[in-house]
């Protein structure tokens, strides 16, 4: 396609802007290189300039440029701005793409589209055939998303762009990115950088912040003080959600009422606001002389540009969803920023002139924040980025070049939910996509709604499913628990709320799209059918069957995930039998959660629709309560089971199994073990460890713990009760690990008993190390070396015994002691035990 390609001048251009000092420099390295990479701080026009200074190189050959946002709000503002200096609307020359909103054309030439967009563009055209150039702007927040869209360029480059004079250009724009090892993975991509023009900026620390500190308290006194002494300044609030910015937005109000004034005016600003809700609070007041406080989570850091700040009171606290593999679930955790984003929230205090930067934290706790944020690809769930990768036919993700690999434990679990989705199918050298997997990749939604979605379309029941995943895919507003009520909000039986009405909006939007969306996935109906008050349990139970929750009998619910969860007050939905819940709140690694959304499930469904779920089990284990061995079929569903039955027989494999475990567990001291048998073990260890003879058996404690199954299982099926171990045979099994004729090479090697000078034979230790001979001293007299064994190559270590038993001396230098120690023993013992022999020449 080819387009009308408009010259820009810098007369259209009003003021100037920092990055214009590099665009030569910058469109040169991108006529001899196809990566390269921009570092400007915000503010210096990258997002704006950039675009429209590429637009006419000849190398584009009439091919678009994209270019990415980490957000909505900065993918329309960023259209907006550039479409104003080349005096058109959006949808002209620059267009933009992002959910529910698309605004392009056929003359068409700049497209700014959220990160997630380019990765559906990706799976339709990998090579990305009409268009010349991608730009990954604020590529520092290192998004999931753009991540994945960075290694899906390069490898659909590699592979189907290999005319030199068509190429894939790519152009990485950062405020604070490591380009280093970004210019790395790029074939050591060249680096063009902006100083940026930034007014000094006086930083003023609080107070050492304390976890238990109230955030909202301390901000709202610190912004009070900053419009105290800045009266003609606007400021921007940095905090970490909307639940912050709700309560200090109301603190504040509560103060401008009290003190009547009139020129102050607060603007929230966060991701679930409408757009024009957001444009509200980035544009600049219409009223002269009046000032604004925006109130906004790190969707201001960068991006953005708000009209009039020149005061920046910052939290330091961002709030940010984290991966929890160990129950599967991604939660909100509030954190710190990182030093990278505190000089960026700083640095928004200095754009038109000098400004101030109060933080809530002290200038020692500076110093101790992490240099950067860790990348969401290193806490996120993998399960989209693994869905699209095997849309690709990727089944490894070290086949593509990330800047940090995903990693190999999340990438583990994203399989196995995908698997249990029903979207994969293993075979034996490799992953393969499903035909619902296929259906679930045309949808630009996680794969649990995706799946919910195709369910959904399978029953005929359109409607509610694409209802139900528009709620899942908002924030939830609502306290009450039941999923029906939102359901109901949305269908217009239950009034909305004042408050919610922006929710109301955005949800009933989204859900006509997902029903444009699930229209083109054809007929996928299955026979089967459900009640209306059945529908949400089942949907919810296929979008989450790890939460799949049956009520305890001491109260709360248990989950298929093996979480346990209850509701916070006292609900109808308490008294249910089973659940299928939608949302769980919590903090990571607690035992419990609190259940914020939840369905009726009915059990019956687990014979019909969620058969799948259900998995059959024939269960062999030792319970720990009882003491005993048991065996049982369960039909189970994860950690709940729905039935069991004892078995009359138990397949041997499976009881030794199961003992065997249970040994491991408790250690090899469960059983019989006799002092004579550790004499016997430590004598062989001894022979096999000191003279080197590698034939002989390992009898260690650790080679049989590991090898249970090789020595003991075949001798325990008489075991059923924890009594019987103590009953095994345990000499004679470990007997049989030793050979005959090894068994008289231990004799000779290492006997048991040492016959000293008298003609007694006293018993060697060989648990110590070196064996120990405990033997009164008078019955080693003549005895003029230390005794040894293994041919010579053991010294005994000899305890002397008084006469009473008591030691004396402790030696492995016999001869020594005769000729040195033994004359200072002789004075003392002699006349303690004068009827004794106590020679001069012993």
């Amino acid at each position: 396609m080819l387009f009308k390609i408009k010259l820009i001048t810098n007369s259209l251009i009003s003021q100037k802007l920092p990055i214009e000092e590099v665009l030569d420099k910058l469109k040169e390295q991108l006529c001899l290189r196809d990566e390269v990479i921009l570092q400007a701080p915000p503010g210096a026009g990258k997002t704006t300039l950039v675009p429209l200074a590429l637009m006419g190189e000849p190398w584009l050959k009439g091919k678009k440029i994209l270019m990415l946002e980490p957000r909505r709000l900065a993918t329309k503002t960023a259209a907006h701005r550039i479409s104003s200096l080349i005096n058109e609307s959006p949808g002209e020359s620059v267009g933009y793409r992002m959910r529910l909103d698309t605004n392009v054309s056929d003359r068409t030439v700049i497209e700014i589209i959220t990160e997630g967009i380019l990765t559906r563009m990706l799976q339709s055209d990998p090579a990305l055939s009409d268009v010349g150039l991608v730009i990954f702007d604020e590529f520092h927040e290192r998004s999931l998303d753009s991540d994945l869209a960075l290694a899906l360029c390069l490898h659909g480059r590699s592979l189907f762009r290999e005319d030199p004079e068509e190429p894939l250009k790519i152009l990485l724009m950062s405020a604070t990115l490591e380009t280093v090892r970004a210019s790395e993975l790029l074939d050591n991509a060249p680096i063009v950088q902006s100083l940026g023009k930034l007014y000094s900026v006086d930083i003023f620390h609080g107070a050492a912040s304390k976890p238990r500190d109230s955030i909202v308290d301390r901000t709202v006194t610190t912004v009070i003080k900053a419009l105290d002494e800045n009266l003609d300044s606007s400021i921007l609030v940095f905090l970490p959600g909307q639940g912050e910015i709700s309560r200090v937005t109301e603190a504040l109000a509560d103060w401008i009422s009290s003190k009547k004034i009139r020129d102050i005016h607060l603007r929230p600003l966060y991701g679930n606001l409408s757009i024009e809700e957001q444009q509200n609070a980035i544009a600049p007041l219409k009223t002269s002389g009046h000032r604004k406080v925006v109130i906004a989570t790190n969707i201001a850091e960068t991006s953005l540009t708000i009209e009039g700040i020149d005061v920046v009171v910052d939290s330091g606290l961002a709030r940010e969803p984290v991966f929890d593999p160990s129950t599967g679930m991604t939660r909100l955790q509030t954190r710190k920023i990182s030093r990278a984003s505190s000089i960026q929230r700083m640095g928004r205090a200095g754009r038109l002139r000098p400004g101030r930067c109060y933080r809530l934290w002290s200038a020692d706790q500076q110093q101790q924040l992490a240099a950067h944020a860790e990348p969401e690809i290193l806490q996120a769930d993998l399960a989209p980025l693994a869905l699209q990768l095997l849309q690709w036919g990727i089944n490894d993700p070290a086949e593509l070049s990330w800047l940090d690999a995903p990693p190999t434990g999340a990438w583990s679990q994203a399989i196995e939910l995908l698997t249990a989705l029903g979207a994969l199918q293993k075979t034996d050298t490799s992953l393969v996509l499903t035909q619902h997997g296929k259906a679930m990749t045309t949808l630009p939604v996680h794969p649990r709604l995706a799946h919910l979605l195709v369910c959904g379309v399978k029953i005929r029941e359109v409607k509610i499913a694409c209802a139900l995943a528009s709620i899942l895919s908002d924030r939830d507003p609502f306290r009450r628990p039941e999923i029906s009520y939102r359901l109901a909000i949305l269908d217009g039986q239950i009034t909305c709320p004042p408050a919610n009405r922006g929710w109301l909006r955005r949800s009933q939007q989204l859900a006509k799209q997902f029903e444009q969306q699930v229209i083109r996935l054809g007929k996928l109906q299955d026979d089967q059918s459900l009640p209306q008050d059945q529908l949400a349990g089942y949907l919810l139970s296929c979008a989450y069957p790890d939460r799949v929750a049956r009520r305890r009998h001491a109260g709360g619910f248990q989950l298929a995930n093996g979480r346990s969860a209850n509701f916070d007050g006292h609900h109808l939905l308490g008294k249910e039998p089973w659940l299928a819940i939608a949302e769980v709140g919590g903090i990571a690694r607690s035992k419990g959660d609190t259940i914020r959304s939840a369905a009726p499930l009915n059990i019956r469904l687990f014979e019909s629709l969620l058969s799948h779920l259900v998995d059959n089990q024939t269960i062999a284990e030792w319970d720990k309560k009882t003491k005993r061995f048991i065996g049982e079929n369960r039909k189970v569903i994860g950690a709940l089971t729905l039935e069991k039955r004892k078995l009359d027989a138990v397949p041997l494999q499976a009881k030794a199994d199961a003992l065997i475990q249970h040994i491991r567990d408790q250690g090899l001291d469960l059983l019989p073990w006799s002092k004579e048998l550790r004499q016997w073990q430590a004598r062989v260890m001894l022979v096999k460890t000191t003279l080197g003879f590698k034939s002989w058996p390992d009898l260690s404690d650790a080679y049989l713990l590991e090898n249970l199954e090789d020595w003991l299982a075949p001798y325990l099926e008489p075991v059923t009760q924890i009594s019987h171990f103590k009953k095994l045979a345990l000499k004679d099994i470990l007997f049989a690990q030793l050979p005959w004729e090894q068994s008289q090479q231990l004799k000779h090697l290492v006997p048991e008993r040492y016959k000293v000078p008298t003609g007694s034979r006293y018993q060697i230790d060989y648990t110590q190390s070196p064996p120990v001979l405990a033997v009164k001293l008078q019955e080693m007299f003549g005895c003029k070396e230390t005794p040894t064994i293994a041919n010579g190559k053991v010294s005994l270590l000899i305890h002397l015994l008084s006469p009473a038993g008591r030691p004396l001396q402790v030696t492995q230098d016999l001869a020594g002691f005769w000729k040195t120690s033994y004359q200072d023993v002789k004075k003392e013992m002699k006349g303690r035990y004068p009827k004794h022999r106590w020679p001069d020449d012993p």
